[in-house]
């Protein structure tokens, strides 16, 4: 086992992984930027060295600075966690190349698995089923017409080397498609440094259901089940659950055995993931693989019993998988909300700023991953992610009372956050009934928007009431007060007292 493990990410990540090295008694490194001193991953680990500047690119993201500090602490191994160099195959390689264990798959597997094209490549050779369309990136505009009249309109834009949404299209007609085309290519190269884009038929209202796999380097590769994780926002997802609420045992048992045979096909070891779309009638398609561990780990582990950080280290470390396929079950239900620092009213824009209170939830069905604290300011210059709250019930049901009640225990001050945003999401009908694709959250929106304009209709119609009931009020206070001073010149001797209440009550109608 290793003595040390160095964490080359930040925020609630890196508190995870420092907390899982302490239960197994291996000593930890953090790594901090100039913004990030005083963050908690810093105060949770054994050491922690300055990196650089705040934008990811001069710290976090270097490469050298990363191997350096591994090296001038002892590190004998590296997390990545998710994001930042995670899915970097150079850095794998140098990791390698420095003589320091990548805690996640091998250089090659993520070459293979990392380009949507090249991973389509390789399912083809192996009969993974997968949307129709290319395989290789499009050279022409032509092609891409050819392709689109072939698969059939709406066809799909997707960058070989995206994620998160970047380089993404959907065309509906070939009068879309050119420009379409030029607009794709030209995002994913700002984003990714790769103009390559092919083409899919694309699944209208698909959900995003993905699989969970581990595998040893002993040549073990066992799934853990699946994740819904159709509720997104500009494909990034906001709430993910397991197990999906469609996906029966065989379904299951299917999109595992393909998941295992993507895995297989890559000779890929570690944590990974095997994103799949499914259309109306239930038929599962590959999407691509996620070479490391997923934000929505925790719901695997709560409905699996399993603990997938530790068990990617002690992979890493050369163990074999403590279990087989058959001893895999799943038990129980989780759904987990992103908390994030980002303003509803706004856009949903990032929300950074001191955090002044901070009252997190707890109790039965409850598990919280933060990675902030109160007095703690959330920078600019990061993915605004503050916590992931998960809860965990023997069905659905008692998943999702748990986490209502949680909600309303959750309070974040001095910063927005969007809270509210899974509160609506948890009273939805539809969301109760399992009724959900990746545009839930669109639909929403919507009914809400609607709601509002018809709550503001009666709002008005109510003020109107009141203030047609306030005029006779106010008349009948006019003429009451008038009869009462003329009562008061002809010497009644309760006359003043009356007309001054009847002015108090006009005062109180009209602030009414």
């Amino acid at each position: 086992m290793f003595k040390k493990i160095l964490i080359a990410n930040r925020g609630e990540i890196a508190v995870r992984i420092i907390r899982a090295c302490r239960e197994l008694g291996i000593a930890t490194v953090a790594l901090y930027s100039e913004v990030d001193r005083a963050a908690l991953h810093v105060r949770n680990a054994d050491e922690a060295y300055a990196i650089g500047p705040a934008p990811a690119t001069e710290s976090y993201l270097r490469i050298d600075k990363v191997l350096e500090v591994a090296k001038r602490s002892g590190a004998d191994a590296i997390h990545p966690g998710y994001g930042f160099l995670s899915e970097n195959s150079m850095f794998a390689q140098a990791c390698t190349d420095a003589g320091t264990k990548f805690v996640g798959p091998t250089a090659k597997s993520m070459n293979i698995m990392g380009s949507k094209t090249r991973a389509r490549q390789q399912m083809e050779k192996v009969g993974v089923p997968f949307v129709p369309g290319t395989s290789r990136g499009i050279v022409s505009a032509e092609e891409g017409e050819e392709v689109s009249e072939r698969v059939g309109y709406p066809v799909m834009l997707k960058a070989a080397a995206g994620g998160g949404g970047k380089g993404m299209r959907l065309v509906h007609s070939r009068d879309e498609l050119r420009s379409a085309i030029e607009s794709a290519q030209s995002e994913a190269e700002r984003s990714f440094g790769d103009r390559e884009v092919y083409i899919e038929k694309a699944i209208l209202n698909p959900r995003h259901i993905e699989m969970q796999v581990l595998a040893d380097e002993c040549g073990n590769t066992v799934w853990l089940g699946e994740r819904e994780c159709s509720i997104q926002r500009r494909h990034q997802k906001v709430l993910e659950e397991a197990p999906s609420p469609i996906v029966d045992p065989d379904m299951r048992r299917r999109m595992g055995e393909v998941a295992v045979k993507v895995a297989q096909a890559s000779n890929y070891t570690n944590a990974g993931t095997i994103e799949f779309l499914v259309d109306e009638k239930k038929n599962f398609y590959f999407l691509e693989m996620n070479t490391r561990l997923q934000v929505e780990h925790p719901v695997t582990e709560l409905v699996t019993g399993l603990d997938l950080v530790h068990l990617q280290i002690r992979i890493a470390a050369g163990e074999k998988l403590p279990f087989t396929q058959a001893d895999v079950g799943i038990r129980g239900h989780a759904i987990e909300c992103r908390i994030y620092a980002e303003d509803p009213d706004n856009n949903y824009f990032p929300s950074p700023g001191k955090i002044n209170v901070l009252v997190q939830p707890s109790g039965p069905g409850i598990r919280e991953d933060g990675g902030v604290y109160e007095g703690w300011t959330v920078p600019i210059d990061y993915d605004p992610l503050l916590s992931k709250l998960i809860g965990y019930g023997a069905d659905r049901a008692q998943a999702i009372m748990h986490l209502e009640r949680a909600l309303g225990e959750y309070f974040v001050g001095g910063i927005k956050t969007n809270l509210s945003l899974f509160t609506r999401i948890l009273k939805d009908a539809d969301f109760r009934d399992g009724k959900l694709d990746t545009g839930f959250l669109d639909r929403l929106t919507q009914k809400e928007d609607a709601g509002a304009s018809g709550l503001a209709s009666a709002k008005n119609s109510e003020l109107e009431t009141v203030a047609a009931i306030s005029a006779g009020v106010f008349a009948a206070l006019d003429r009451n007060v008038s009869a009462s001073e003329n009562a008061s010149v002809n010497g009644g001797t309760n006359a003043a007292s009356d007309s001054q209440w009847k002015r108090e009550a006009r005062k109180e109608s009209l602030r009414f």
